[in-house]
């Protein structure tokens, strides 16, 4: 009897297709040390960088685009300071409806082009007493709610172990320098538990209940798969979350993406102060 024909569709975004986007990177005679990935809002903060190379994403192999208002789809090579940077000017989501391995595509191909430690940012709903727009939430922990993990399907042992630790997914020793930081500069920051869900929908009232019953600090629609692929390749990981707004049902007044674009255009300056007090100390 005759074998059906394997009709799975090859990957776009493995193992062999990073080293690819990686090798081209290297090539700009550029080796990063830290990775940043801006949110919605953000990219003001790429002022900051002494841009020695500007790439949109569609010229770098295999990069998926962003089609989202506020993720410029660019990376940045450059120095921070003293630090050589690689930034992603935006981010790709599941909801755009990308798979989980493009999703965490970009930030593998960062790891294996030099970076060592990764600095993730995000926007996001406030839902903790604490969490007040324009505010900054350190990640502690997460809640992945989305229903789709980049690690899963047939295993490829050169992205490291199949089954991943993620106890200590945030880095206590970089939180530590960001709260001390935030303290120095007085920014409005705080440590909690970051929920991820799928989207693009907002929030209901009643979802905002169960999640901060569950311990939820801020709710928002990224960043974890990110820092599952990037724990299993053993990279360290600081994660901050922009406070948007409220969340719904605590603000009195329906949310949109304009809100968020506008918050995280207000913040921009902060973060940027925040990471000028962080990146020496990485």
């Amino acid at each position: 009897m005759d074998h059906m024909p394997d009709t799975t569709p090859p990957t776009q975004h493995g193992y062999d297709e990073a080293e690819h986007a990686a090798e081209y990177i290297r090539g700009r005679g550029f080796v990063p040390r830290v990775g940043i990935t801006l949110g919605s809002g953000l990219d003001e903060v790429v002022g900051r960088v002494t841009t020695q190379a500007k790439i949109p994403y569609s010229l770098i192999l295999h990069f998926p685009g962003t089609t989202v208002q506020g993720h410029g789809g660019t990376l940045h090579l450059g120095m921070w300071k003293d630090v050589p940077v690689a930034v992603l000017e935006g981010r790709v989501h599941c909801y755009e409806g990308h798979a989980p391995a493009s999703v965490v595509f970009p930030v593998r191909v960062l790891a294996l082009a030099g970076v060592e430690a990764f600095i993730l940012t995000c926007a996001a709903g406030g839902i903790a007493a604490r969490s007040k727009p324009g505010g900054f939430m350190l990640f502690s922990d997460h809640l992945h709610l989305q229903g789709v993990n980049p690690l899963v399907g047939i295993h490829d042992p050169r992205w490291g172990a199949q089954f991943v630790d993620l106890t200590e997914a945030y880095d206590p020793g970089l939180r530590s320098i960001a709260r001390k930081a935030a303290r120095k500069l007085r920014v409005p920051c705080f440590e909690g538990v970051y929920a991820s869900l799928l989207g693009p929908t907002y929030e209901t009232p009643a979802e905002i209940r169960a999640l901060r019953r569950m311990g939820a600090g801020a709710v928002g629609m990224s960043t974890v798969p990110e820092v599952m692929a990037i724990r299993q390749l053993k990279r360290r990981v600081l994660a901050i979350a922009t406070i948007a707004n409220r969340a719904a049902g605590l603000q009195g007044k329906p949310l949109s993406h304009e809100e968020v674009l506008a918050a995280g255009r207000g913040a921009s300056r902060h973060l940027a102060d925040l990471l000028d007090a962080v990146l020496p100390q990485l």
